[in-house]
């Protein structure tokens, strides 16, 4: 079964799951001290979703090529976004003012995200786990997995 890895890309990454149906089945966020750290964590983050086709990635630079590496060597389908382009896609403009007031909304809508597949959102949640699932989201819309944003995640 198909399945979408999104991935924060930085030394604390947010990583979030969501199945071919376009919910969610997990988000975390995790911590290494260094690129060399992520080298060996990548893979093993990636053997947390067995079931991952498709590997969305935000970020630039030596982090990314960890993960575009590990993706490859998975077999996986790789995309990498910017926010920039998932952020208009699914914020609207006046939730993108600046940097703070799209984190401030995409955690919002991240914790939507988790009732709307049927999960409980956590207590607290770190602005780079809220991201993952906002990309995810971002991701599931671009392969067709969802048609549009379902009625409980569009906001007035």
């Amino acid at each position: 079964m198909a399945a979408l890895l999104a991935v924060d890309v930085g030394l604390h990454t947010g990583l979030a799951l969501f199945n071919a149906g376009g919910r969610l089945q997990w988000a975390r966020s995790n911590h290494v001290a260094s690129a060399a750290r992520l080298r060996e964590a990548a893979p093993a983050l990636l053997r947390l979703a067995p079931d991952v086709t498709h590997l969305y990635f935000e970020g630039g630079g030596q982090l990314a090529d960890i993960w575009r590496r590990a993706g490859e060597k998975r077999g996986l389908a790789l995309v990498q976004v910017s926010a920039e382009t998932w952020r208009p896609a699914i914020l609207f403009d006046r939730e993108r003012h600046n940097g703070p007031m799209a984190k401030q909304h995409a955690d919002k809508l991240a914790r939507n995200v988790f009732l709307w597949s049927g999960l409980k959102p956590p207590k607290a949640m770190r602005d780079d786990t809220a991201e993952a699932i906002l990309i995810g989201l971002y991701g599931v819309l671009q392969l067709g997995w969802l048609d549009a944003l379902p009625e409980p995640l569009r906001r007035l």
